[in-house]
């Protein structure tokens, strides 16, 4: 009987790994040179489902879904690109990113009475849990930004992590290159699990009169050096994000963003230069130092988004997993190129 008990009781601690063993297991194996690619997904894309090569991701963030006024997510529907993605890549980790850089008035209107009322907050984290668990997903991306970080936002996160945890479900947030919002405590910033360090829009239609590149080598550097020295983030926390997209600065009164992929349908040979007159983005050149950079400093590279790649020999996730591969980083250790 002893026996059976002491059998029972090691099987227990074997097979009870939590979500931090989990993660720990992500990010500390044994040669420490693995990495993680996230890429975001935006509904929007989704028509591009089929062109998505899943097999050279870790991570997939599907962007963005948002409170009703009762707290009830909405997003359209997931099922096809969480069933072709999880196909393609069996380990890969799916996250629903909430909230997003720019919401309705509807939709801030109802994150604010939803997060900045504590009695509301039980209830949204319930169905946002709920919604997890019912699409099968791998955890929760926290995106909401600037003025939409409201009073409530680290009481949110907060109890949204207790009961993610309770399902091994991870949590993460997409936060800017240089700031740490004023609303975020540092309890609220211990909560993630990885944070998406958006080190790009450093100029833009905000002020169109700035033309210049908006996501340079030396701002990866500095949003690097920002969250890791000085708000003192570990390194296994932070992905260093990159754009798939630019600016385009040629008429000042109406400054546009453009995707990488529409560069390469001008010009192949665009896709390794940073700039065309006054568009700006990154080209695979530059891709690659950002990665070597990331491989050096911190746990991997995020990209916002998926969708504006050229889905070509000229690809920007290609070179990315190229890149790792070359620099003996395994990412998802699938495709052959």
């Amino acid at each position: 009987m002893k026996k059976h008990l002491t059998i029972l009781l090691l099987s227990i601690i074997i097979f009870s790994c939590s979500k931090d063993e989990i993660i720990e297991e992500e990010n500390n194996n044994s040669n420490s040179s693995s990495a993680m690619v996230v890429g975001y997904f935006p509904s929007w894309r989704f028509n591009l489902n089929n062109q998505i090569n899943y097999c050279k991701i870790t991570h997939l963030n599907l962007a963005f879904a948002n409170p009703d006024s009762n707290g009830n997510l909405i997003m359209p529907d997931i099922s096809a690109v969480v069933n072709k993605a999880k196909s393609e890549n069996p380990n890969i980790k799916i996250s629903i990113s909430i909230g997003g850089g720019a919401l309705t008035s509807e939709q801030a209107s109802n994150w604010s009475n939803l997060i900045d009322k504590p009695e509301n907050i039980p209830s949204l984290v319930s169905k946002i849990v709920e919604y997890v668990i019912d699409n099968n997903l791998d955890g929760v991306d926290v995106d909401l930004e600037w003025q939409y970080v409201t009073s409530g936002y680290s009481n949110f996160v907060i109890n949204l992590n207790t009961e993610l945890d309770k399902h091994s479900k991870i949590i993460s947030a997409a936060l800017p290159g240089t700031t740490k919002y004023t609303n975020i405590t540092a309890d609220a910033l211990q909560v993630f699990d990885y944070i998406h360090i958006m080190a790009y829009d450093f100029k833009g239609p905000w002020k169109p009169n700035d033309s210049g590149q908006h996501s340079s080598y030396s701002h990866a550097q500095q949003s690097i050096n920002f969250w890791k020295n000085s708000i003192g983030v570990s390194a296994k926390k932070l992905i260093l994000g990159v754009p798939f997209y630019g600016y385009d600065f040629t008429n000042s009164s109406n400054v546009n963003a453009f995707t990488f992929s529409s560069m390469v349908s001008l010009n192949t040979s665009y896709a390794d230069i940073d700039n065309v007159g006054s568009k700006f983005y990154n080209g695979r050149s530059t891709i690659r130092l950002k990665v070597k950079l990331a491989s050096q400093e911190l746990n991997g590279i995020m990209i916002w988004e998926l969708g504006q790649d050229s889905f070509s020999e000229y690809s920007l996730l290609k070179t990315i997993h190229k890149e790792y591969s070359n620099l003996g980083f395994t990412t998802t250790g699938l495709c052959n190129d």
